[in-house]
């Protein structure tokens, strides 16, 4: 953690104050402001909370699917086919959502660590504005579109 927020309370008006001040941004970009740290905070968070829930629920729509694939007495192979492609889609529907729950907490750990912005595979800036857009980004677009190539 950045030595600067050590010692304050993450959240707090002396966290958000201190880290405005931290955070990198890219040549010719403008620096944070408290209101923008605000916003993605809050948006990462109310995304956490919404990624929880579709999570739980899209949880148990996988297990009343997987529950229920075996009372297939009596079903024909296009009933049994759509069951299978149901529970396929579930299942992918999940693991969608549980990756960018994780990317989220994640953002938000980053936040609270004071390195949000700091592009993990090269430790240069990310860009404000492409954060303002994904939030969720760890890579800076050079080391993204490296990583998409390989």
């Amino acid at each position: 953690m950045n030595h600067a927020l050590s010692t304050l309370t993450v959240g707090s008006e002396e966290w958000r104050g201190a880290l405005v001040g931290l955070l990198p941004v890219r040549d010719g970009e403008e620096p944070w402001t408290r209101a923008e740290v605000d916003e993605v905070t809050v948006d990462l968070t109310a995304d956490r909370e919404r990624l929880t829930a579709e999570l739980l629920a899209a949880g148990a729509e996988l297990s009343d699917l997987l529950r229920n694939s075996g009372d297939g007495a009596g079903d024909d192979q296009a009933d049994s086919g759509s069951s299978a492609l149901e529970r396929e889609h579930e299942l992918t529907l999940v693991n969608n959502t549980r990756d960018l729950l994780e990317q989220t907490s994640h953002a938000l750990d980053r936040l609270a660590a004071g390195t949000f912005g700091v592009c993990e595979s090269c430790g240069q800036a990310i860009g404000k504005a492409r954060l303002q857009a994904f939030p969720r980004a760890m890579l800076c677009v050079t080391c993204k579109q490296r990583e998409e190539r390989r």
